[in-house]
């Protein structure tokens, strides 16, 4: 532990590390041909035991909402919390040779997030706030939309329409919004169900790195609710923000009036 590790340090450190850990362990199981249910449930437990463990040590006063870990009641009159996923696509993981999977770790502070990172242990890459990541600037044909491997929500095909975008698929939330920070796509658009824990680290990077992060209302994402139930959420560069959004309104609107709400 280091006494002066800042808090955004401390978040990246904690993400990069945890992945090594995943990465180490994900390669001896698959050596000993372990299924893959054993891989997934392996990996949640020893990124949440690494995470928990060292967030204790670093910052013992402060309350946790994470994925794997029991219910933190400090949480609910603490102005610090820190928010984690130790392992976001576990499903990716458990299969040898994806990358699409992510280690969450953000600080929720006063309302706002003053610290967090995401960490894409695959691809050695680790993404934080302090410096802020620069979002590329890149040229191409039609935009892209990046939407869940499992599945794509009729949301997403409304933003996907609204921009006369591609649609490509990726597994982990952080992958997902990872790949419009880094350029690869331009929008991540979700209304399938997710918790607080699935979007806050990307949440708290992409909005470092400027771009346009909201519920798909439009209105701020905010966390550590008594509900840690969050069910969508959009990251994109912030051109795109006004016409997706506009263009879910009237999806919406449509749908309420077609079922006499």
């Amino acid at each position: 532990m280091n006494p002066r590790e800042t808090d955004t340090e401390l978040a990246a450190r904690l993400a990069t590390e945890a992945g090594h850990i995943l990465v180490a362990l994900r390669k001896q199981l698959v050596e000993r041909r372990a299924p893959t249910w054993i891989v997934m449930d392996e990996g949640d437990a020893a990124a949440q035991a690494f995470l928990a463990k060292e967030l204790h040590a670093a910052r013992p006063d402060d309350a946790v909402l994470s994925e794997e870990g029991l219910e933190d009641p400090r949480r609910f009159k603490s102005d610090r919390v820190w928010i984690l996923d130790p392992l976001d696509g576990t499903r990716e993981y458990g299969l040898a040779g994806r990358s699409d999977w992510a280690v969450h770790v953000a600080l929720w502070e006063d309302g706002a997030f003053t610290a967090g990172a995401v960490s894409l242990p695959a691809l050695g890459a680790t993404y934080a706030t302090d410096p802020p990541p620069e979002v590329p600037m890149v040229k191409r044909s039609r935009p892209v939309v990046v939407t869940s491997r499992s599945r794509s929500s009729y949301i997403t095909a409304v933003a996907a329409g609204a921009i006369g975008a591609d649609v490509i698929s990726m597994g982990s939330a952080g992958a997902k919004a990872m790949a419009v920070v880094s350029g690869i796509a331009d929008v991540y658009v979700h209304a399938g169900g997710m918790y607080q824990w699935d979007s806050a680290a990307p949440a708290a990077v992409a909005l470092a790195a400027g771009l346009h992060v909201s519920r798909i209302d439009g209105s701020p994402v905010a966390y550590n609710d008594p509900d840690p139930w969050l069910p969508d959420f959009v990251v994109c560069r912030t051109p795109f923000a006004e016409p997706i959004l506009r263009a879910i309104d009237a999806a919406w609107r449509e749908w309420q009036g077609s079922h006499g709400a």
